[in-house]
């Protein structure tokens, strides 16, 4: 028991860290509302569902990226769906840099681009890692009815 709620003690503590330090936004709270008994496992599959198809698409743009003359209306469209992707799981960080690549590709500034989709891509691994921990540690502890708290 005691060990039980350390665990839960764990999680809720991974939980917020991933808010405080802005992985997360309130769209991933209302990934957890939607979360019940029926598919307890609902935002971990969505979530491995984003990397599924972010995956794809971060290959897609990287050879995007390489190709002379870069086709910036195919780069804009799968940067679009990244950040709807991204949006979607509440992947705060990402979805900033989708942004901010948009805004270069929009100025026509392909060495922003260039930067912004390395940065993209340490974000993306760096909240793979964490969310990969949480569920991990989330998994361990079993279900909780804290799935629609608010973070501080």
């Amino acid at each position: 028991m005691e060990r039980n709620n350390h665990l839960r003690r764990q999680v809720a503590n991974l939980r917020q860290s991933l808010f405080d330090q802005g992985y997360l936004d309130d769209q991933f709270i209302e990934l957890e509302e939607l979360q019940d008994d029926v598919n307890p496992n609902f935002v971990e599959e969505i979530v491995t569902l984003f990397y599924k198809d972010s995956a794809r698409l971060i290959h897609s743009i990287d050879q995007a990226l390489e190709k002379q003359p870069l086709d910036f209306t195919k780069l804009d469209n799968y940067m679009h769906q990244f950040k709807g992707s991204s949006s979607s799981i509440g992947a705060k960080k990402v979805k900033i840099e989708c942004t901010q690549f948009s805004e270069y590709w929009r100025a026509g500034n392909v060495e922003g681009c260039k930067r912004t989709f390395q940065q993209l891509k340490r974000e993306y691994v760096v909240l793979r890692k964490k969310l990969e921990v949480y569920f991990q540690y989330a998994r361990q502890a079993g279900p909780t009815e804290t799935a629609s708290c608010r973070p501080n």
